[in-house]
């Protein structure tokens, strides 16, 4: 018998789709608390942040996994990539989270509980329309 398939299994996580948009990545890294499957962890995170990218609160997200163990060893196991079109999207994200209200606490709970070890970072796709470059001159042949 076929199991039903999970969240996210079998396809591409929801990245935004940058067809010339400049975004905003929040990415996380983490590793699981023992007692805590890592298949339950993803469905939870699909689950949390779709919610968050249905609500226009966020423009995409992807979930990876080291491989191999091949990483800085600060960095987690586990690689969230939250992708916004600007700060404010991100800002309302937070905003929204803040409020504790019932479906994002319960969204958010099943999440945070399950990690330690989290480690964050913001990047920016570069350059981007804030970035001021001044003319360059031509190359010579």
């Amino acid at each position: 018998m076929r199991q039903p398939e999970r969240a996210g299994a079998g396809r591409s996580a929801p990245f935004a789709q940058n067809k010339g948009n400049q975004l905003n990545c929040y990415h996380l890294w983490c590793d699981l608390n023992r007692s805590v499957s890592d298949i339950a962890f993803v469905d939870a995170v699909h689950a949390y942040l779709g919610y968050l990218r249905e609500g226009g609160k966020i423009a995409g997200y992807r979930i990876t996994r080291r491989k191999f163990g091949f990483s800085p060893p600060e960095l987690g196991d586990f690689h969230i990539t939250i992708e916004t079109h600007d700060l404010a999207q991100l800002d309302e994200a937070f905003k929204l989270v803040a409020t504790r209200d019932d479906e994002v606490e319960r969204l958010h709970a099943k999440v945070f509980s399950a990690v330690c070890n989290l480690r964050t970072a913001l990047y920016r796709d570069f350059p981007d329309a804030e970035r001021q470059t001044p003319p360059r001159p031509a190359l010579h042949s």
